[in-house]
């Protein structure tokens, strides 16, 4: 399987987070998303997390408020496509764990090696409960990289369930792959495709900081969707 787009997730939000632009736009989940990334440059920058010993606690807290960004579940049901509803709800909860450690364990360790970056929310629109708010990555060399994100309102929250890097749609880019594996073989040669991808990742580390190479913020939009451009 190659790079998995929906895998970096929690990244795209770290990575915005290092470097946060204020942009002028709000609206209620322009601003819920703006809350979640000042709480992991709050992460991120504690001191205290960066001592031996911190670092599952920080672990922890970045998994925290990548949970409160983003609905795994719903990301893992739309991801599957129609291979959701054939799956027990023992096997349901097993790949949204899969999902959810491989982001971690893979992504995680590769936040502070990003610096420079800035963010700025564009525009925000609403269309029956589901949210897309536009934003965009400036490079220090001023290359702008456009993220989006799609999300759902549940109850006075809103989760984001689908991001989009330069069009390319991490669910759709999901789906093609998980889709290929198991028509060629059977979910169960997914699931344990996930389960090496899970071995073969790297333990997240607290890493030195360093300048980014120039091509770092285009390096992560290409991880986030590298099989092929899609419309969501």
């Amino acid at each position: 399987m190659t790079r998995r787009p929906a895998l970096i997730l929690l990244a795209v939000v770290c990575v915005l987070a290092v470097c946060v632009g204020q942009g002028a736009w709000a609206g209620p989940p322009t601003d819920q998303l703006r809350v979640q990334i000042d709480k992991v440059l709050k992460v991120l920058g504690d001191p205290e997390l960066t001592k031996d010993g911190k670092i599952q606690e920080r672990r922890v807290a970045v998994r925290k408020i990548a949970s409160d960004i983003f609905d795994f579940n719903e990301i893992t049901k739309r991801s599957l496509g129609r291979h959701w509803q054939a799956r027990t709800p023992a096997e349901k909860a097993e790949f949204v764990g899969l999902l959810s450690d491989l982001l971690e364990r893979t992504y995680v360790s590769k936040i502070e090696n990003y610096t420079g970056e800035k963010v700025a929310f564009v525009g925000e629109t609403l269309d029956s409960g589901v949210a897309t708010v536009r934003s965009k990555i400036v490079t220090k060399q001023g290359t702008e990289i456009p993220v989006e994100y799609r999300m759902y309102q549940a109850g006075n929250r809103w989760l984001t369930y689908d991001v989009s890097v330069e069009g390319i749609s991490l669910v759709g880019n999901y789906r093609t792959q998980f889709n290929a594996i198991i028509q060629k073989s059977s979910y169960q040669e997914l699931v344990k495709t996930m389960k090496v991808k899970l071995a073969e990742a790297p333990e997240p580390v607290v890493a030195k900081r360093r300048e980014p190479e120039p091509t770092a913020a285009a390096s992560l939009a290409g991880e986030l969707a590298p099989a092929r451009r899609q419309t969501p």
